[in-house]
């Protein structure tokens, strides 16, 4: 089992890091980046095989056209280093996933724009290259997002996991949607035959995430059955959030307030559930913090054989 990091964005404001929307995460680097520090060590001390650059609301969306245009480039560069240095300073091997977030808006397919994304991505492809184990593309909510991302990243020297979004307001058991309303089935249809290495689900309940795994493993096991090669892992990082419903503001309206059920105990009974039924990757988004992590990997991380391969 690899162990993901959790929620950066409320650790950094559990931790007195400077924060507030519409920046989310990125004020931490613009004005105390030691705090983004703090928090990748913690989650490594808890047990994470994998930590997260502090990339994600390195976007127009968060820090305004103007301050994206003047600064994405130093604040990707900072972002890399941070996670990077983190990593390095521990003596087992810790690798660094390079966070490609929503270009647009987190749960905002509707505002999705292929041209202006693809540049975009491209930045952060240059700026993370360097330090990046992995690419992730996060929260992608519909299959164009998808695609996108992984047509941009195709050639790339990391690995490549793709994470989309869970509709959860409107969920409807045996039946797993993007929050676009796009049934799950068409996004795997549409990635068939594209690279990468990884699907995963994140930012939506845990409690929507089970019939996305079900599905996603057996559609990927079936492919890669037919043409002989070994099938992508399968992840899960779900949220603490309440439901978003139709009252929901949006993305950066205001800071939410965290669900009080989802503790350590109670995340680790759904990641156990994950597991068992073919979850490779498990982690945690908004509001999933060390201790959770911890939790997960003294429950749920192998031993590591001798001589096991590497992945990165």
């Amino acid at each position: 089992m690899i162990i993901l990091d959790g929620g950066l964005g409320h650790q950094l404001r559990a931790v007195g890091a400077p924060f507030r929307q519409p920046e989310w995460s990125a004020l931490a680097l613009m004005e105390a980046p030691q705090f983004v520090r703090e928090v990748h060590d913690q989650f490594i001390a808890a047990g994470a095989d994998v930590i997260t650059t502090n990339s994600y609301a390195i976007v127009p969306f968060h820090i305004g056209e103007d301050r994206f245009e003047a600064q994405a480039g130093e604040l990707l560069v900072l972002a890399a280093k941070l996670a990077s240095d983190a990593a390095d300073a521990v003596s087992h091997k810790v690798y660094v996933a390079a966070s490609v977030p929503p270009m647009f808006g987190s749960y905002q397919p509707d505002q999705f724009e292929v041209q202006g994304a693809r540049r975009m991505m491209q930045q952060f492809r240059r700026h993370l290259a360097p330090v990046a184990d992995i690419f992730i593309g996060e929260t992608l909510s519909s299959v164009e997002e998808a695609t996108t991302y992984l047509e941009v990243f195709a050639d790339c020297a990391a690995d490549l996991w793709l994470s989309v979004s869970l509709a959860d307001a409107d969920y409807e058991p045996d039946r797993p949607k993007l929050r676009s309303g796009e049934p799950l089935s068409e996004l795997l249809l549409s990635i068939e035959g594209m690279r990468f290495d990884a699907l995963l689900f994140n930012c939506s309940q845990p409690e929507v995430m089970a019939d996305a795994i079900k599905a996603g493993r057996a559609e990927l096991d079936a492919f890669t059955t037919q043409h002989g090669a070994a099938p992508p892992m399968i992840g899960v990082y779900g949220n603490a959030f309440p439901l978003m419903d139709d009252k929901y503001e949006g993305a950066n309206a205001n800071i939410h307030q965290l669900r009080e059920d989802i503790t350590p105990e109670n995340y680790l009974h759904f990641a156990r559930h994950w597991a068992e039924i073919g979850a490779d990757i498990i982690g945690g988004c908004c509001g999933v913090s060390p201790d959770h992590i911890s939790l997960l990997a003294k429950a749920l991380k192998d031993p590591p054989p001798i001589n096991a391969p590497e992945f990165g």
